[in-house]
């Protein structure tokens, strides 16, 4: 009967001892699920080439990127409004001028990492580094084949001249891409000489200031006016547009980049940063380094006609082919502290 007993009783506790290794052999899976690298990402581009890239990153890496998609400001004020408590690691938006406002507010917080030192130009990433260039587009002079010979162009400064009055199209002075390329001017020539064109170009505008970049062109070809002022990576989305009507448009028009005897042409970025409160840090700055790198900058120049920011990769064929040009050789971080003085002419001068 004891014998009985004592085998019973070790029975049990056998079974009670495989029980509880099995629970934990249960519980450790979970954990090891709940542990997956993450980074958490609030972006305002919306391209499929950047979601490839993501899951590429994560092929690589075996980190998963979280992507919440929004207009760039109210990604921002988000940002701002959930403090400490945000769950997102990087904020990636287009124009140097939002990306310092990103900083101002205090929603980002510095970098040092040698791969985006060496991928990205100083000029292309904030002072403090507390952002950083990813791709770069052109803001540019677009004319009308049939009616301007481009022996006519020259200069930004040139388009206040009296000859192409009634004849210029350009978006709203709300919009960053004009915020910063008055900036740039501010920067480079003083307040009174951006002051000055600002004026010139309200005296010649072909209408109020209405719609996006690819309304520009497109009034350009409809003759509403000559000339518009856009961004170059538009024209290449256009000549590749599934819309036939954008594709004729595009094809209508050429690319003129200003000023290249003198201050180089305006350019910008789309670019990335890293949260002040970033739970996944780490995570987060091997993402800013593999997108600085040679395989993610040729897929955002091949796919989305935007040149890379690191000098290394080349621009796709379609940007070659309208040439190579000099830029504005002045750090972008002037774009966003200049932006409330830009700002301020153009309600001055009457640019809507």
């Amino acid at each position: 009967m004891r014998r009985t007993f004592v085998a019973l009783l070790l029975s049990c506790v056998m079974l009670l001892s495989l029980a509880l290794l099995a629970g934990c052999s249960g519980s450790q899976e979970e954990v090891a699920n709940a542990k997956q690298e993450v980074v958490n990402l609030y972006t305002d581009r919306h391209y499929d080439t950047d979601q490839q890239l993501y899951e590429l990153f994560t092929e690589e890496t075996g980190i998963k990127v979280n992507v919440v998609k929004g207009k760039s400001d109210e990604l921002i004020e988000r940002l701002a409004r959930e403090g400490k408590d945000t769950e997102a690691d990087l904020l990636i938006t287009a124009d140097a001028g939002r990306l310092h406002r990103a900083k101002v507010k205090g929603l980002l917080q510095p970098v040092e990492s040698k791969i985006l030192f060496e991928n990205i130009p100083q000029n292309l990433r904030d002072r403090d580094n507390e952002w950083f260039g990813l791709t770069v587009r052109g803001r540019v002079i677009v004319y009308s084949k049939e009616r301007v010979n481009p022996s006519q162009l020259s200069t930004y400064e040139d388009l206040t001249n009296p000859k192409w009055k009634g004849k210029i199209l350009v978006r709203s002075s709300s919009n960053i891409y004009n915020q910063s390329l008055l900036a740039s001017f501010i920067a480079l020539h003083g307040e009174e000489k951006a002051k000055e064109w600002a004026q010139g170009i309200v005296e010649n505008m072909a209408r109020e200031p209405k719609g996006n970049d690819r309304a520009q062109a497109t009034a350009v070809v409809a003759g509403e006016g000559d000339l518009a002022i856009m961004n170059t990576y538009y024209i290449g989305k256009m000549l590749n547009s599934s819309n036939p009507e954008e594709v004729k448009v595009a094809q209508n028009v050429g690319i003129f980049f200003p000023n290249q005897d003198s201050t180089g042409t305006h350019i910008n970025v789309s670019g990335v940063g890293l949260t002040k409160h970033a739970k996944n840090e780490e995570n987060a700055i091997k993402l800013m380094e593999f997108l600085s790198g040679a395989k993610a900058q040729k897929q955002f120049a091949e796919a989305n006609y935007e040149y890379p920011a690191n000098p290394a990769v080349e621009p796709s064929d379609l940007l070659k082919s309208w040439g190579e040009f000099k830029s504005q050789s002045i750090n972008l971080s002037k774009l966003g502290e200049y932006n409330s003085k830009a700002v301020k002419i153009f309600n001055e001068v009457g640019w809507k």
